[in-house]
Formats: structure tokens, sequence, C-alpha cells
């Protein structure tokens, strides 16, 4: 037992020792904690073993997890947890299935258990229901069953969840008797065997769908009942009970309709349609009978969610893939006529507009000698879905990208409209139509504007943008000129200061003092917390237009400059380049 007990601590010892020099524990923390668990492991090699040893050891181990996670936060230290706390994780899995192996549970003390669990937490709903299936399934129990999810209900009268397994219980339950009714008359067996026809035709269940239906409302939640009846075979009737009661009472409910609607796909079919476009005619014919059930709601259900369900049904089918074109067609027909309904109706969802943008631009490229008129059309839609949704940054993004493809002049327009959101994404977009599509002298303007933004995001990416594109016009020159305008322009990125040194390496005869200026000014914005700025810089003095004698400083300097973990990151990289293993 010694030897097993003094093995297990020394595995212990590289943990703790990585606990000790990367400071989240002191020495005596760290010694206190081997003495501790020296104790615990004693414990568990025992001849006489108790399960609370193991309880205690699981405990601790646990403890020591959530101390090294708050000492972790404290400091902000984040590294090695793979030798630090996998280990920890490691015993305790390898802890707990001793345990369990020792002392298997039965099926009472299961039930006992989770009994106790339930005088402690009855107001968590997800323990009745594991109790009451535990006495379903495990202990083939109706009786107990039931009794727990009815005094599940009195803690929770409105839980849609323990309604919709207590009405699956019972309907599980008759299919049972139903079965054992049908062995016994399979067999042949003599004696009273009968079983009540109410319950074998669930009416216990039909009990449970009208408490629940009286106590919460809404279609979704008798479909859901509905839909969990239809998994048996003998609910007929009932769910023709369901579903009278959800016609009668959810009229202005549109998953109710949707549901309606939906169901016209599983009418039967002629059976005779063998061929690929007999059946594909059929399919249209089901969905037209789809489109009727819908447009009917309409008329008393004129809402955005009531469109929204037209709409999603419309998309849905045309994406489904057919060989028919003919099928194909008429499903991209019936989305684009709903599509212009919704509009027309003010009522169509923002995320539409670009699945109807969409069409018409597939259209222009598929077909790009014609000239019908699609592309004013996208650009109708663009701009208006920019009216409807004015404040929603994605919409303005992607109809000004379709105006932008499209190659519409009203892109110039609606771009100074979305720049009055001061979002960086519509800012970047414009930078990139500006200097491929418009006059230098425009471009031009509309830098000075974004340098002069109150958004930091915002004036530190046009900086990036307008070296980048000084440089593509006007050549080295003109680029350093406007370096040389903003380097005192905070904020910066690091990306600008990394643009303009890579311009500077890409000329014949590059200038270290320039490099140097370039990086010391890097530096001086980002070198605290930056130790690949400070290899680079490094590099470059080791390189052919450097001088390897002012690394020893960089290093000094970086050494000091750096916080926190980017020190210990640093000082790897450095020694790995000292060794020439990078």
């Amino acid at each position: 037992m010694a030897d097993i007990v003094q093995q297990r601590l020394e595995d212990r010892i590289p943990a703790l020792e990585q606990l000790e020099r990367v400071g989240l524990f002191t020495n005596k923390e760290v010694k206190s904690m081997l003495k501790r668990s020296t104790a615990l492991e004693y414990k568990l090699h025992r001849t006489v073993q108790s399960k609370d040893d193991f309880i205690t050891y699981i405990q601790y181990e646990i403890n020591v997890l959530e101390l090294i996670k708050k000492r972790r936060a404290r400091i902000g230290y984040h590294f090695k947890r793979e030798e630090i706390e996998y280990p920890i994780i490691h015993r305790i899995n390898h802890v707990f299935r001793r345990a369990t192996t020792k002392w298997q549970g039965t099926k009472t003390q299961l039930s006992k258990v989770l009994s106790s669990m339930l005088a402690i937490h009855p107001d968590k709903p997800a323990l009745w229901i594991m109790a009451a299936k535990c006495e379903m399934e495990d202990r083939n129990s109706s009786e107990s069953a039931r009794h727990l999810f009815l005094r599940a209900l009195r803690f929770h009268p409105e839980n849609k969840k323990i309604y919709q397994e207590y009405f699956r219980m019972e309907l599980m339950h008759a299919e049972k008797l139903r079965k054992q009714q049908q062995e016994l008359e399979q067999a042949k067996i003599d004696g009273e065997y009968n079983f009540s026809p109410e319950i074998l035709s669930g009416k216990l269940a039909e009990v449970v769908y009208r408490d629940a239906a009286q106590k919460i409302k809404g279609a979704e939640f008798i479909l859901s009942l509905l839909q969990i009846a239809a998994i048996f075979d003998f609910t007929k009737e009932l769910q023709d009970t369901i579903l009278q009661e959800l016609q009668s009472q959810y009229v202005d409910d549109c998953m109710m309709w949707d549901f309606m609607s939906k169901r016209e796909l599983d009418a039967a079919g002629a059976p005779e349609l063998q061929s690929a476009k007999g059946k594909a005619s059929d399919t249209d014919r089901r969905e037209e009978r789809c489109c009727v059930v819908y447009e009917e709601a309409l008329k008393s259900l004129n809402t955005e969610a009531m469109w929204t369900c037209y709409v999603t049904f419309c998309l849905e089918r045309y994406k489904r893939k057919t060989n028919v074109n003919e099928l194909k067609e008429k499903r991209k027909e019936r989305l684009l006529r709903v599509l212009q309904s919704a509009h027309d109706a003010k009522l169509l969802q923002e995320s539409f507009y670009k699945n109807w943008a969409t069409f018409y631009l597939l259209k222009k490229q598929l077909q790009v000698l014609l000239s019908s008129g699609d592309t004013v059309s996208a650009t109708q839609i663009a701009i208006t879905a920019t009216q409807c949704f004015s404040q929603s940054v994605e919409m303005w993004s992607f109809s000004l990208q379709t105006l932008v493809q499209l190659e519409s002049t009203e892109a110039g327009h609606l771009f100074q409209e979305a720049l009055k959101h001061e979002s960086l994404p519509l800012w970047q977009l414009q930078a990139d139509w500006c200097m491929t599509s418009q006059r230098p002298e425009d471009t031009e303007t509309f830098f000075q504007k974004g340098l002069l933004s109150l958004v930091p995001a915002v004036s530190s990416a046009m900086k990036e943008k307008y070296l980048e594109w000084s440089y593509k016009t006007g050549g080295y020159k003109r680029a350093r000129k406007t370096f040389t305008s903003l380097h005192e322009h905070r904020p910066f990125t690091k990306a600008f200061f990394m643009k303009m040194i890579e311009i500077e390496k890409e000329q014949e005869t590059p200038k270290m003092s320039n490099l140097r200026d370039y990086y010391e000014r890097a530096l001086r914005e980002f070198g605290c917390s930056d130790e690949d700025l400070w290899m680079d810089y490094i590099k470059e003095e080791l390189g052919r237009h450097g001088n390897p004698e002012n690394c020893g400083k960089l290093h000094w300097r970086a050494v000091k400059t750096l916080e926190g973990e980017n020190v210990e990151r640093f000082t790897t990289q450095y020694t790995l380049l000292q060794t020439g293993h990078v």
C-alpha cells in the first residue's frame, strides 16, 4: 500500500512545482497541499474503505481546481493548463470510477436517491422528469411515475416540459398495455386479462392534454403535444380532437396556420404517377394547396409573423433539389411573387431582402447579354431595403455591395447616407470602392474625412487604407509623405507601421535609418504588449542592412518594457533565435 501511495504522490510533484514556479501558490502552500494529499491517499488505500473518504478526496481536488481558477484570474496567468489542471481532472475521474465500481447502486437505491434530491430541490423540473422516467422505465411502475408527475405539477403548474413528458408517459403506458393484451390473445391464455378500453385508447393522455391546454396557451405548445401523439399508431381519435380544438381556438396564431398549410404536403398523391415529371407535377399541386391556405390565413391575420411563415415556406421549397426545371421555375416564380406581396404590405422581414435581391443578381450573372431590366429591379430593392431598415448596418452593407456589383450610379449617394452610421465595415467598403472606381481627388477627400472620424476604429483603419492607396497611386515618395503627415495622428494600428516598413523594404536600396524610425514609432505605441514587434526589429538588425550589435540593447529594452506573460514569450523566442531554431 505504501508503495502505491508513494508513487501517486510522486506523480503529483511536477504539477505542484509548476504551481509554485508560475506564482499561483507559495512554497508554504505547496507543502501544505502535499501533506493533505498524502493523508487523503492513505485513506483510499485502507483495508476498510468508506464512501465518505472517496467523496472527501474528490471534493478536495475540486476545491483545488476552483482555487487555481481564482488565482489565475487574479494574476492574469492562463498558461500550462496541461501540466497543472489536467492531472487533477484525471485523478478526479479515476477516483470517481473506483468509487462507482465498488459501490454500484440498485434501482431501488437510485429511486431513493432521486426522492432525496427532490426533497431538497423541488424547484428543478428536470429532476422531477428524471425521477418519473426512472420509475416508468427502470422500475416498470407507471403508477409511481404518474404520482411524481402530478406532484411536479403542484410545484410547476405551467411547465411545458413536464406536461409534454407526462403526456408521453401516459401514451407509452397505453401502448405497453396494448402490446401485453395482444400477446396474451395470441397465446390464447385463459383468465382475466382484460384491460380498460379507455386506458388502451389513450384517455388518460387526453386528460393530461386537456389540463395542459387549459393552463398553457399558444399553438406552438399544442402542436408539440400533437406531434407526440402522432408517434403512436393508436391515437388517431386523440389527434383529431387536438387538431379540431387547435383550429377553433388559435385562428389568430400564425403557428397554427403554418402547420395547417404544411399538412397539405402530406396529402396522398396519385399512385399512378411514376415518372419524374408526373411526381413533380403532383408536388407542385400540393405546394399550391399550401399557398392557398397561407393566402386564406393572411385575409384575417395580415402580420409580419404570418408573412414570415409564408416566405420561409416558399424559400425552403425553392431550395429543395429537383431535376425538373419546370418545378424549379414555378417555385422561383412563387417565391418572388410572395416576396413582392410581403414588401407591398410593408411586412417583409429584413433578412428576406437579401434573398430577393440575390435572385436578380443571379439572373444577371447567368444572362450577361440580357437587358430586360433585372438590374434596375435589383437596384430598387437594395435602396428600398435600406429605407425599410435604416438602422441595420448589415442591410446597408448588403445593399451597397449589390449596387457596387451592378456598377449602379446610385452607389455614391447611398454611400454618403451609409457613412452617417460611423460603422467600420461601411467605411472599409467605401474605401475599397473609392480606390478602384472613383477619381483620385474624390478618393483623397474621402480619406481626409475618414481621418477626422470620432470613432477610433474608423480613424485608425482609414490611415492604413490611405497609406496603401498613396503607395499604389503615387509610389514611395507619396507614401512616405502620407506616413510623415500621419505618424503623430493617433490612434494607430500596428498594421499602419508594418505597411510602411513593408513599403520601405520593397525599395531597391531601403534605408535602415527609416526602418529604425518606423519600428521605434511602432514600439512607442505597442511595445508594452507585442513581443513579436520586438522580435521583428531584432531580426531586421540581424539582416543585410542592420547592425547586429544593436540586438543586445533591443533585448534589454524589450525585457524592461514588455508586461506580464509577454516577457516570457519574448525570452523564449529570443533564445530560439540565438540558438538557430528560428
